[in-house]
């Protein structure tokens, strides 16, 4: 027996096609998650975790052990690692460069590891060994790393320089540094706008071979 189907005429006017009003409704509900879709890339990745963490507001007291020594400071728990570094401590050799994880400016050691210090945050390395780029040197002694690096001239402007000096320390320490072609792979995710490439990877070979030697 065929269903007895009446056609709803707010529904579908003018042959099936939907209303003025079903037409707006579909174009902003379309336009709203387009927005969304497109706007995290736009946004810096200490804006994209404010946004997220709308709910978490108020100052508070966080312990970082920085470079060997316990610090204190009153912040926001959603203040990035970065942002800790240079706006609460002062220790401004840390570099803020496309505050979304891409360039390895904010590049620093956690537990020996490193990582990007924009795409985290300070509250989650309460109780960790943090080391940025002023803890490399012992006194007026530098670093093998930063030895090499000026012997080679491993830097132009400098503004990479320090995220490039911490993630060569740590890829000669994770036996990454073994060859040129394996260096510059564990080194891509550090950006030089200057171009000094060949120079990095030298230093970076040079502080291999002598890690090699004991």
């Amino acid at each position: 027996m065929p269903h007895d189907f009446t056609p709803d005429p707010a529904a579908t006017p003018s042959g099936g096609a939907p209303n003025d009003g079903s037409r707006r409704t579909f174009m902003k509900q379309a336009g709203g998650i387009l927005g969304l879709a497109l706007a995290p890339p736009l946004l810096s990745q200490a804006e994209r975790l404010t946004a997220y963490s709308k709910t978490v507001e108020g100052v508070t007291t966080l312990q970082l052990k920085v470079n060997g020594v316990s610090r204190t400071l009153q912040a926001e728990p959603r203040v990035t690692l970065l942002d800790a570094l240079r706006e609460y401590l002062d220790l401004t050799g840390t570099k803020k460069g496309c505050d979304h994880g891409q360039c390895g400016a904010c590049t620093v050691h956690v537990d020996g590891r490193r990582i990007n210090a924009c795409l985290t945050l300070a509250v989650m390395h309460q109780g960790k060994e943090i080391t940025t780029i002023e803890g490399l040197n012992k006194g007026e002694q530098l670093h093998p790393m930063q030895e090499a690096f000026i012997k080679h001239d491993g830097f132009q402007c400098g503004y990479c320089t320090p995220g490039q000096i911490m993630s060569g320390v740590a890829c000669v320490q994770e036996g990454h540094a073994t060859s040129d072609g394996q260096t510059r792979e564990w080194m891509s995710g550090n950006l030089c706008r200057c171009g000094a490439y060949p120079n990095i990877v030298a230093a970076v070979r040079e502080v291999a071979g002598q890690a090699s030697k004991g």
